[in-house]
């Protein structure tokens, strides 16, 4: 039987060693370092071991510290979202979109609000892609527009109408005071409120920060955390958006 309770390993197996790092709004010294145990101490890592520690700006300072916690996961109890879509190849992609959609898929894609890293987006939708893997302007069936940064909402929607996309793709990677929650909620309210419910893109976002559990809280269709590939996004749209989608 799968042992489905685990602790941390550093070690030696189930030692319930863990690194954590952080950083605290005081100067390097020795007061400093000991404030660092000390809340090492107080978030159940004992004893605690302070292996790192640097000045980072004025008045700041960054630690890592390592140490055991009594802590055990029960894997039978995570709840994460699962890829529930076969994972197509471009070729497939291309030729679903054109035997069954019979048109090419409209995809409109951007960073919002004061957001103005573009990697994310990029990566999905730029040519040269990420991680050997090229963006959806590759792929022949799918019609490409990538708005960039720093995109308000308004825009987005009307863009989306100009284009008649049949997905929005927003990236997210600007998170203080949760802005990537924040934005999200105000883009999918403008949707609902912009398009009747049978002629509403499909809403996607991604970026690093997100939880892809949170999909219906935030009102968005499907939500993508790191390490996505655009080949990724491409087969979740074919699935969800073209009749019977899998190459047949």
């Amino acid at each position: 039987m799968t042992k489905t309770v685990v602790r941390p390993y550093g070690d030696t197996t189930g030692d319930g060693m863990v690194q954590l790092s952080f950083t605290l709004p005081v100067p390097h010294d020795k007061r400093a370092e000991g404030a660092a145990l000390q809340l090492a101490a107080k978030m159940g890592m004992e004893p605690a071991m302070l292996v790192h520690a640097r000045q980072m700006g004025d008045g700041y300072t960054f630690f890592v510290v390592y140490g055991r916690v009594n802590h055990v996961v029960d894997l039978g109890k995570v709840n994460v979202v699962e890829r529930d879509f076969p994972l197509l190849t471009a070729k497939d992609v291309n030729t679903v979109v054109k035997r069954r959609l019979r048109r090419k898929l409209s995809v409109v894609g951007a960073c919002i609000g004061t957001d103005a890293h573009t990697v994310g987006i990029d990566a999905i939708l730029n040519v040269k892609g990420i991680a050997g893997e090229k963006g959806l302007e590759y792929y022949r069936e799918l019609k490409v527009t990538n708005l960039g940064a720093q995109v308000t909402v308004p825009e987005l929607v009307e863009a989306a109408r100009v284009e008649k996309a049949d997905a929005v793709l927003v990236s997210q990677v600007v998170t203080q005071r949760d802005a990537h929650l924040t934005n999200t909620r105000e883009m999918s309210a403008a949707f609902r409120e912009a398009f009747p419910a049978a002629r509403r893109p499909l809403l996607v976002v991604g970026g690093p920060r997100f939880d892809e559990t949170m999909a219906g809280e935030l009102g968005v269709d499907r939500i993508f955390g790191r390490g996505t590939t655009p080949r990724e996004v491409a087969s979740y749209l074919v699935s969800a958006l073209v009749p019977a989608g899998a190459a047949g």
